[in-house]
């Protein structure tokens, strides 16, 4: 049976975990330093950063989405962006991640959210799929662009 629930700070360790099992099934392992104590204060500290929720089936952890909050100009109203929703291998194929999907997707519409968004890796095909069958529009005309590291720091300065 499953059952969703928001995530607390006292489930920091277990979405570091996920959040490290999805970053090895995405091959990015290397470049995820988040932890526990990250997680505690930008999920549940004075000034949160982001929502959770932690699905499980028959007790055990099966898998978490994470969301925030953004704004569109062009739109003149906030939506929420889904930053990661993983289902562990194991429970894959038992519509554990659709029904995560369908909670925020619930959370956007109650909350007045004029959309709910996300990415995904070019080479995920199951997951390209289960979108697709959502009926999940692909911006695909949109490129998603970041500085980080070096590139950010060196962008603050003036040439």
């Amino acid at each position: 049976m499953l059952s969703i629930r928001p995530a607390t700070a006292n489930d920091a360790l277990l979405l570091k975990t996920l959040i490290y099992e999805l970053a090895t099934y995405e091959r990015l392992d290397h470049e995820t330093i988040v932890t526990e104590e990250d997680i505690l204060r930008d999920g549940f500290g004075p000034n949160p950063k982001f929502r959770a929720l932690i699905a499980e089936w028959n007790g055990e952890t099966a898998g978490y989405a994470l969301y925030f909050e953004f704004y569109s100009t062009f739109q003149g109203r906030s939506g929420l962006y889904l930053e990661d929703i993983y289902v562990r291998p194991e429970l894959r194929k038992k519509g554990i991640g659709k029904d995560l999907l369908a909670r925020v997707a619930k959370v956007a519409w109650d909350e007045d959210y004029f959309c709910l968004r996300w990415e995904v890796l070019d080479w995920n095909k199951p997951a390209i799929d289960f979108y697709k069958n959502l009926g999940a529009t692909f911006l695909d005309e949109w490129k998603a662009v970041c500085l980080i590291g070096d590139a950010l720091q060196a962008a603050t300065s003036k040439p």
